[in-house]
């Protein structure tokens, strides 16, 4: 070993006598959920003299440091940064901090600072720091299960996608989702959804990717097919379609009259298409995650299938997640039901002319009170045999309102038809409009006044002939 080297050594452990040592170590910490209460411990080892501890917490990616708590040595005094109603530090020892109930907020990384004097001039501070991450999960707190682009109408002649959406809100990070049908988990095809949310146009790339069925029909089947055509080859109007959407032939000025046609109280339409496929469905899954402004993952899991009408009515399909902090899966299910005939009411029960008459849906006529139509059902007015008060042809809506119905209404019939992908049915009812008694005597008084008016004719009528005969 050289002179120069026995130097430096001497001279370097002579700077380390003089100028101390300081190494600072923060313990690693587990992940916590929102609620817990979470303890930062800073380990120092120094032989010099404490000068201060200062805790930071790290925010915009390292560019802002916020001061939580600072503990000053000389003083040997302790000071809180934060707000007077946001006390959440408990001075344990001197590099201990707890953070009592954290919030989603408090996610991040957390720095310890700890200063000491330099043993040769006893006024210049030694610095040094450890950091550690702190990992807030919280569990969704709000699950639900909804249709894609519904309500939607009833489809006869063409098969139709139908697309669950589960909805996962306030969970950090994002929780892992998947569907069952009657309690099985469903094989699913993974694809990339190209739309962020669940509104609007979900299923489209999913038909322009892949066929939708097979159109494999017989002789009979298509012959079946064109009996239905009207003469401008498009589909005839069946007992359940409403009279604008008609395409039978019609002799000029023949009007359907509600006299020669039979109505039933209820239809309930299970014409279902004759191409569906017999065999188990493909369903596709997309998922799509979005950061919400408090630091959650809003989900949306979209599962989409070719609809089999006799298949899937009364089907049930539920969405379940699962998450590091919850303790069980979290789970949600819908029903897949076609509407079962709607109830209606009228409002007034005795209506008068001139009233304003409210035809509502109050429910339907069969099914348990909860989860009876699944997807939501799109209700369609008409009236039968002619148009609608206000000149249309139809009117879509849970209520038809009839403003000053007029005696000519007495005795029309309505028809609501309730249709989803599932199915279609209609309710047919009557309104009977009364005579009004204040109408009645409105339009008497003006007949009062005619016999004196008939009267002062019969006076005139000499005296102008009395004037035109001395004129002659």
């Amino acid at each position: 070993m050289t002179v120069l080297s026995l130097c430096f050594l001497l001279c370097a452990d002579l700077l380390q006598v003089a100028v101390g040592y300081l190494t600072v170590t923060i313990e690693p910490l587990l992940p916590v959920v929102v609620g817990d209460t979470v303890t930062l411990k800073c380990n120092f080892k120094t032989d010099g003299r404490l000068r201060e501890i200062v805790w930071y917490r790290v925010t915009d990616g390292g560019t802002i440091k916020q001061k939580i708590f600072t503990y000053d040595a000389m003083f040997n005094t302790n000071y809180s940064h934060m707000e007077d109603y946001r006390r959440r530090e408990d001075l344990v020892y001197q590099s201990t901090v707890r953070l009592p109930e954290v919030r989603i907020s408090d996610n991040g990384p957390y720095e310890c600072h700890v200063g000491i004097y330099d043993r040769a001039t006893r006024e210049k501070v030694v610095l040094a720091s450890g950091n550690v991450f702190l990992t807030v999960m919280s569990p969704p707190n709000n699950i639900s299960v909804v249709a894609e682009n519904t309500p939607a109408p009833f489809s006869r002649y063409q098969a139709q996608n139908l697309t669950l959406v589960c909805i996962a809100k306030g969970g950090k990070p994002a929780p892992s989702v998947y569907f069952k049908r009657d309690g099985e988990l469903i094989e699913v095809i993974s694809y990339v959804s190209p739309t962020v949310g669940y509104e609007g146009g979900g299923p489209a790339s999913v038909r322009g990717a892949r066929p939708l069925i097979s159109r494999d029909l017989d002789d009979t089947k298509l012959r079946k097919s064109l009996s239905l055509l009207g003469p401008d080859g498009r589909p005839g109007r069946l007992n359940t379609e409403t009279p604008g959407r008609s395409y039978m032939a019609r002799q000029p000025g023949q009007e359907p009259s509600p006299a020669t046609e039979t109505i039933p109280e209820t239809v309930v339409s299970r014409e279902f298409p004759r191409w569906v496929q017999s065999t188990d469905p493909l369903y596709y899954f997309s998922n799509t995650q979005i950061p919400q402004s408090d630091g959650s993952v809003l989900v949306q899991a979209k599962l989409t299938w070719t609809l089999n009408p006799q298949l899937d009515n009364d089907a049930l399909f539920s969405c379940e997640i699962t998450h590091p902090a919850l303790s069980m899966p979290m789970q949600t299910e819908v029903i897949l039901a076609a509407p079962k005939g709607p109830k209606l009411m009228i409002t007034p029960t005795r209506a008068k002319v001139g009233d304003t008459v409210r035809i509502t849906v109050q429910g339907f006529q069969v099914g348990s009170p909860v989860n009876e139509v699944f997807p939501e059902p799109l209700f369609t007015w008409t009236r039968v045999g002619s148009r609608l008060l206000d000149g249309s042809t139809e009117r879509d809506g849970k209520e038809l309102v009839l403003e000053r119905v007029p005696a000519e209404l007495n005795g029309s019939m309505y028809r609501c038809t309730a249709q989803n992908p599932l199915g279609s049915t209609d309710t047919h009812i009557r309104l009977i409009v009364f005579e009004n008694p204040s109408m009645m005597k409105n339009t008497q008084n003006p007949n009062n006044g005619a016999p004196g008016l008939h009267k002062l004719g019969l006076i005139c009528l000499p005296l102008i002939l009395t004037v035109t005969v001395e004129l002659t």
